[in-house]
This record gives structure tokens, C-alpha cells and sequence, in this order.
């Protein structure tokens, strides 16, 4: 059976190869609506993928959350370095970070800003180069403006509403393939995995009866962005957390792509299903998806 695999050229990525194509034929971003707000970002990213890089490969122990979830002294230094960033430039602005939770108190509730110091912990602790810092803005209880930077491959994914998506400054679209049989998919698995190992399992099952592959590469934010450029077809996981996937739904969506939860309904990053695809295969999926679940 002959794919429907874009063939365009790739730039060098850790999941490019040379199948499908960051398509360009999406709009070109606008000019940004609020400056200030974006150039925090972007800096936060560069000094946060700095002290990521200065610790990657060199770290000798890690605390545990969990048996599973696992913290370092990069996701502490990371996510204070982001948090006095922001602080210094806009210090009514809310924050909701992973490692230290809510600092909402006596700050205005216009802006939230909503941050992962290090998405894909596990993978950056074992010096496997699949991880990222991931920042969003939400405004008035829209997201507004994501980035997603992997640092050792130097690629910086970010989108702003209403002003497409990009990857390391040039436009991005979701991917052209139509069909479920034709996709590439990635998926991801809660730390309660290990108490309901058949249920997820069960999933993945079904879809690769369906699809044309199925990867597990560790760290959410990448995952959506991967679908935004075109690298990936879907994407779908359980009991995420909003610094997980506040920016990369916000990228996916600029990009052309369709976010929803697991019955087709509307997505927010403050529940717990996660359903990204090119939009082509969305239906496909939530058919696969269907009856599994009582509540978004």
C-alpha cells in the first residue's frame, strides 16, 4: 500500500528524517499583539535551556516524588531562574509551576503564567536528549501565547492566538496525512501505570491494530509540538498537568491541528485527557478512544 507521506525536506531534528514536511503553506505569523509578554518568554526559555545544558549529563543524583516521578537539581534551578524572570518584569502576574505550585496570592488574576522547568525529567536525568522547558501565558483564562524549547537540539516551538505557529522562527502546519492506517502516533503513560498497566495497555493495543506506528518518547510538551510541525499524526495521554500541555495545545491549535478530550469535547489543560492530532485523523482516534471513559 502506497503512503500519503509528505516528502519535503526536514531541517536535521531528533524526529525529522525526511517523510513529511514542516509545512510551510500555513500563514506566516503576524507581528506580535503584546510584545512584552513574548520577549519574557523567549528569555525565560534561553536562561532556563541554559542551566538545563549545564547540568545535562552531569547529574549524579535525582529526589523522588514517587518511585517514578522523579525531580532534579536542573528542575529547581530552572524553574526559579523562570519564575524571577517573570517576577521582575510583571510582579501582579500569577504563576503556576510544577515544582512549587501556585504563587497566586495578592496577585492579579489577569495573567497566569504556567510553567514546566523540565518536561521529560526522567529522560533528562537518564542524558536521553528528549526534554524540554515548556511556558505558557494564559490571559483572562485563555492561553495566549506557548513556547517549547528543546535545548539540546536547539529547537524552539511557540505560537501566539491568532498568529500560527513556529519552529525556530519559520511557520509550521500540522501534517497532510488522512488516515488513522497511514499515521504515526505517539502516546505517553501516568505514574499510576503501574496499578493500571492493562488499561493502558489495552489502548495501545487498539491503536496499533490501526495505525502505522506507535512511540513513547517521554515528555508531553515535545509530543504536541512534534504533531504541530508535522512529524507526528497524534498524540494522546491521561492525567496531564496544565505545564504539560497548556503551550503545546495552544502551538497544535496555530498550526492547523484539532485538540479535544477523549469524547470530542473541548480541551483544557486543567483536566486530564489529552487527544492532539493533524485533524485529518481525530475522529478516527476517538472512535478508538470511545467508551473507555466516564468523564473528561
Amino acid at each position: 500500500m502506497l503512503l500519503h507521506l509528505q516528502t519535503k525536506h526536514i531541517p536535521p531534528s531528533p524526529l525529522g528524517g525526511g517523510l513529511k514536511d514542516l509545512a510551510t503553506d500555513h500563514c506566516p505569523p503576524k507581528p506580535s499583539p503584546m510584545p512584552e509578554i513574548t520577549t519574557v518568554l523567549h528569555q525565560c526559555l534561553d536562561e532556563a535551556g541554559e542551566i538545563l545544558m549545564k547540568h545535562y549529563g552531569k547529574i549524579e543524583s535525582v529526589d523522588k516524588k514517587s518511585d517514578i516521578d522523579l525531580v532534579t537539581i536542573a528542575d529547581r534551578e530552572s524553574e526559579a531562574r523562570i519564575k524571577a524572570i517573570i517576577t521582575a518584569a510583571f510582579p501582579t502576574h500569577q504563576i503556576l509551576a510544577e515544582e512549587t505550585g501556585e504563587d497566586y496570592t495578592g496577585k492579579s488574576d489577569t495573567y497566569r503564567w504556567i510553567i514546566d522547568p523540565v518536561d521529560g525529567t526522567t529522560n533528562f536525568a537518564h542524558s536521553f536528549p528528549q526534554f524540554s522547558v515548556s511556558i505558557a501565558v494564559e490571559h483572562k483564562g485563555e492561553i495566549v501565547a506557548g513556547g517549547v524549547l528543546n535545548p539540546y537540539y536547539k529547537e524552539r516551538f511557540f505560537a501566539e492566538r491568532g498568529s500560527g505557529a513556529t519552529l525556530n522562527g519559520a511557520p509550521i502546519c500540522v501534517s497532510k496525512v488522512p488516515q488513522l492506517s497511514e499515521s504515526l502516533l505517539v502516546t505517553g503513560f501516568p505514574y499510576d501505570r503501574s496499578s493500571r498497566v492493562d488499561h493502558y495497555l489495552s489502548i495501545v493495543g487498539d491503536f496499533m491494530k490501526r495505525a502505522h506506528g506507535i512511540l513513547r518518547l517521554g515528555s508531553a510538551a515535545l509530543d504536541l509540538c512534534a504533531v504541530a510541525c508535522g512529524r507526528l499524526e497524534g498524540f494522546w495521554e491521561e492525567k496531564l498537568h496544565p505545564w504539560d500541555t497548556a503551550a503545546g495545545w495552544l502551538i497544535v491549535e496555530e498550526a492547523g491541528g484539532r485538540v479535544t478530550n477523549f469524547t470530542g469535547g473541548p480541551f483544557s489543560p486543567y483536566a486530564y485527557q489529552t487527544l492532539a492530532t493533524n485533524g485529518r485523523i481525530h475522529d478516527d482516534c476517538l472512535q478508538v478512544l470511545a467508551g473507555r471513559f466516564k468523564t473528561a
